[in-house]
This record gives C-alpha cells, sequence and structure tokens, in this order.
C-alpha cells in the first residue's frame, strides 16, 4: 500500500513489529499515507486490519475515534459490525485462483475505505510480480482479482473515512527506500571497498543487500563465521589500505570490543554499523532500542573514545553513511555509524540525494617522509600501506614512533594523548537549532528525532516557549552546539533506562534531562507532549 501511493506522489512512512520466536507470535505491518511530510508512524491508527482474534483484542485500543476495523471472518466474528468489515479472506483467495491472497483482499477493502488508488495498486501487483517466471501472469491476474473483491466488497458497506487530500507536487525526484538500503548506498557512494559481516537482527538486511549491491572490480563482501572473525578480516583490510565496513547489532557489538580496541590502538580505519535492538543479552532482538550508545563510545577495554555518528532519517542515513567512511579515512580509526531497528527497518519516501554534493576522502598514504616512525607527533600522520614506503609494527600493545612494544610510561602518556588529540580532526559536525532563546531546549537522538520533532511543532503551534537542538554527529559533538546549550536546561528524549544520552551531555557540562521509554517501541508523540509539560510545569 505504501509503494502505491508514494508511486501516486504521496508522503509514506512504514513501521513493522514481530517476535523472534521460531515458532512465531504476534506481528504487525504498518502503512502511514499522507499529503504533509510524515515524521514518524503515528499514535493512532485509522484502520485496523486483523487477521485474527488475537490482533483484535491487542490493537483495538489504538483505534481512533470514527476508526474502521477490518477483519477475517473466517477467523473470529465480531457482534457489533457498524464501523466494521468481516470478510471471509481465505475462500475468497482461493474463488480469486491464489490461495495467497488473502491479505490483498484486505487491502482491497482498506484502500476503498480510506480513498487509495485501486489503480495504482493494481500497477504495483503487475510490476512486483511480472519476473519472466512461468506463472507470473497467473499469480498477478489472482492478485487483482483478489484485490477488486475487497474492493466490491467494501463499497457495499458504504463505509469511508474522511476524505484522502490530493498529493503534493515536489520540487525534486523522491524514493521509497527502506533505512538499511539508504545507509548501504551511502556507504557506496562514499567508497566502501570491502564490507564483512556476520548475520545478527536486525543488521542482516544490510549485509545481504551488500551482497547483492556491492560489486566490480576491487570490490568484496564477505561472510564471516563469528563477529570476532568480521572485525579482525577488517583490521586486515583497513591495514591494508581498503576502506572497509560491517554491520552488527549490540551483542555483536560487544564480541567486537577487543577488535576495535586493536584498531583504536593501531590506527587502522574501519566503520561498524550498529542496528540497536533491545538488551542486553539476547534482549528484544526483533525491537528497537538506543541503549547502545555508552558501549558504542567505548567498546573495548582502557582509556578509548570512539566516534558515532547516529542518524535520525533515512536521509541522515544516506549522509550519515558517508560521513562515516570519511571521518574514519580522516582520522585513522574506527567510527560508529548507530542506528536502530525502527530506522533500518523502516520505508519511507525520501528525496533523491544530489550525489554531487558527495564528498569523499581517503586517508592521507605515507609517501616516506616519516621513515618508519608511523606513530610520530601528537595528531593524524600519513598511513603507511604494505608493500609502499614506511615499514612499521601496527601493534594492539603500547607502542613507540615505530610500533615497537613499550611500557615506559612516558611513552603510554605520549601516545595516548596523541590517540585523542586525533579526534579534534573531527570537527566538521553539524547541527540544527531554533529558537535557542528560550529557557528549555529539546534535544533528541538517533530515531527518536521524528517523534520529538513532531512533538515540538505541535507544541510550539500552541504558544508553548520551546527551543529545539539536534544533531547526529554524537561524539565528539560539534564545539558550538556545546556553546549555544550552555546555561539552557535540555530535554532529551531516548529510549532506554539509563538516559545515556543525556548523562554524556551531562559530562560535558549540559543540564541535561532524559525522558527515557523502554518499551520496545517508538515514542507516540502525544506521549512525549505531555511529558514535556509536565516538565516545564
Amino acid at each position: 500500500m505504501a509503494s502505491a501511493a508514494a508511486a501516486g506522489g504521496y508522503h509514506v512512512l512504514t513501521f513493522s513489529t514481530f517476535p523472534s520466536q521460531i515458532k512465531g507470535g504476534p506481528a504487525w505491518g504498518q502503512a502511514r499515507i499522507s499529503s504533509e511530510e510524515i515524521l514518524t508512524p503515528g499514535d493512532y491508527l485509522d484502520v485496523l486490519v486483523c487477521q485474527n482474534r488475537y490482533a483484535y483484542d491487542a490493537n483495538l485500543p489504538d483505534l481512533r475515534e470514527g476508526g474502521l476495523v477490518i477483519y477475517n471472518s473466517e477467523e473470529f466474528e465480531l457482534p457489533d459490525n457498524s464501523r466494521a468489515l468481516g470478510l471471509p479472506a481465505d475462500r475468497m483467495a482461493r474463488e480469486a485462483g491464489n490461495p495467497l491472497a488473502s491479505t490483498i483482499i484486505l487491502i482491497g477493502a482498506v484502500a476503498k475505505m480510506a480513498g487509495v488508488s485501486v489503480e495504482a495498486l493494481e500497477a504495483f501487483i503487475t510490476k512486483r510480480w511480472s519476473r519472466g517466471r512461468p506463472g507470473d501472469e497467473k499469480i498477478v491476474s489472482g492478485n487483482i482479482t483478489a484485490l477488486q473483491m475487497g474492493v466490491e466488497e467494501a463499497a457495499k458497506t458504504g463505509l469511508q473515512l474522511e476524505d484522502l487530500d490530493p498529493a503534493p507536487t515536489h520540487d525534486r525526484p523522491r524514493i521509497m527506500i527502506r533505512g538499511y538500503e539508504a545507509a548501504a548506498i551511502g556507504a557506496i557512494a562514499g567508497g566502501v571497498e570491502a564490507f564483512i559481516g556476520y548475520p545478527i537482527s536486525p543488521a542482516t538486511t544490510m549485509l545481504t543487500y551488500m551482497e547483492a549491491n556491492l560489486v566490480g572490480k576491487d570490490r568484496f563482501v564477505g561472510q564471516a563465521s563469528s563477529e570476532i572473525e568480521s572485525i579482525t578480516a577488517l583490521i586486515g583490510s583497513g591495514y591494508a589500505g581498503k576502506v572497509t565496513m560491517t554491520s552488527t547489532s549490540g551483542p555483536g557489538l560487544s564480541l567486537m570490543g577487543e577488535g576495535l580496541g586493536l584498531a583504536w590502538m593501531a590506527e587502522i580505519p574501519l566503520v561498524v554499523a550498529n542496528v540497536q535492538r533491545g538488551g542486553p543479552a539476547t534482549g528484544l532482538p526483533t525491537k528497537t532500542e538506543q541503549s547502545d550508545l555508552i558501549v558504542a563510545m567505548n567498546p573495548g577495554h582502557g582509556d578509548m573514545s570512539v566516534p558515532v555518528i547516529a542518524p535520525g532519517s533515512l536521509e541522515e542515513a544516506f549522509w550519515g553513511a558517508i560521513a562515516a567512511i570519511n571521518w574514519s579515512e580522516r582520522y585513522q580509526g574506527p567510527v560508529l555509524l548507530l542506528s536502530e531497528a525502527a530506522i533500518a527497518e523502516r520505508a519511507q519516501d525520501v528525496p533523491m540525494p544530489d550525489l554531487s554534493q558527495v564528498r569523499v576522502e581517503r586517508r592521507q598514504v605515507s609517501q616516506g617522509e616519516q621513515g618508519n616512525r608511523r606513530y610520530a607527533g601528537d595528531g593524524v600522520t600519513p598511513f603507511p600501506v604494505p608493500g609502499g614506503a614506511g615499514a612499521y609494527v601496527a601493534n594492539g600493545s603500547e607502542h613507540d614512533e615505530q610500533g615497537d612494544t613499550t611500557h615506559l610510561p612516558d611513552i603510554h602518556v605520549t601516545m595516548t594523548n596523541r590517540r585523542f588529540k586525533k579526534l579534534e580532526v573531527l570537527n566538521d559536525g553539524t547541527f540544527e537549532a531554533e529558537r535557542t532563546e528560550a529557557e528549555t531546549i529539546v534535544l533528541p537522538w538517533g530515531g527518536s528525532k521524528g517523534s520529538a520533532r513532531a512533538a515540538w511543532n505541535e507544541l510550539t503551534a500552541e504558544g508553548v516557549d520551546i527551543g529545539w537542538c539536534y544533531t547526529m554527529f554524537i561524539n565528539p559533538l560539534p564545539a558550538d552546539l556545546l556553546t549555544a546549550l550552555q546555561g539552557k536546561r535540555v530535554l532529551v528524549p531516548e529510549l532506554n533506562y539509563l538516559g545515556q544520552f543525556a548523562a554524556h551531555l551531562r559530562s560535558k557540562g549540559v543540564n541535561a534531562e532524559a525522558i527515557t521509554q523502554y518499551t520496545g517501541l517508538p515514542f507516540k508523540v502525544a506521549d512525549l507532549k505531555a511529558e514535556i509539560r509536565q516538565r516545564l510545569a
């Protein structure tokens, strides 16, 4: 439905949640369609489509007053059908000639009731299943028949939502894309050469996307046997001069900790895309959370501070991947691209990225100007590529300027200062700021940006005096942003128990308070508004 609406010019956003048990459990998908820009999946439902009684009982509280219910009447019956339509979807699908089309029948009913173009849905069905395979024509015909059956049954009831406003016009081409696709395409645009990963929910989709699309001369995608093998393979690739990347989730990031410490100590560029899920341990493997920030900045033991970029939208997923590669190459070390399940799995219409704006950086390669003293000086130095000038030891132990192991206190101090000094070259992070003269400022991070922005828009429209700040450049934070936050009360919506970003801001001298939620689901705008009003009161 979202794809068909996007093809017709509408703004769309999808959200889904499903269980991790092998035997299954409650799963649901959602499509939001609007003539206006969409920031969140929405707080309530206009139409609730139920395949069974559990789905009805569990989700009815989210149906707005005046909303409609469409359900599979072969599974259960509702006594009050004044705002509901029951369809024997399985039997109707068999009659349509495609027993797998029961959901298409329900979508046809939704389209009729919600004013979504049936022609656009038919065009999507034709394109989706015209694959050049035997039997495609029968599948397309059966699905279109099933769609029309749903439309006809809905028309008999006269049930209708408010008219959908006409689709807007756009001054730039738009594409419908998923978050993991946007990040992967950004990485490819940024020049990634090797992608080596291990499957883990919800990051596997990025690995499989790269397997299909990171192709061509001097490009390599490999599936490792573990996250430890993945990170060490990346270190080897980066040491050899390649632009390298992987994707993982919280448990995998934990296993990569020692390897990331090695990359930090040996000063080897690489990027890890961490798609956050609920934790700790196995936690909530298929739900969304923002609880990996602390470990992302400090993934290994000892003194280290890994740069972190956390996109808050699908557009930012594209540009954030490019920025992560550029940062890694510039300062010569590991960078975390910190996403989350709700961003990675979301599908949304976004403006086509302007590739003329892409700026690709590469590490400064040694031409022998420092001889074998790879680690000399107190900042970034030219990178010796094996086979080229500048022999050295890429050492995970504390080392001198050539990389030889040493435990001398003064050298450890010198090298620790060097590694942290290099972070100063990452000074180009940007940020948003509006109404910063207000005493209180809302500052979300990552995927909570959309819900927080929607809440802020409504509050300011209602006359509430409150400011807005946001950045995807979490570590290091833009210096001007920290200056703007001084002396302000800063409210930080984030999906974790500890209030991790708020705590990080306090360590930087900011008066930050966390607004936390840890349900495995995104914030609802109404809940955020109520909490912000309560804090202001």
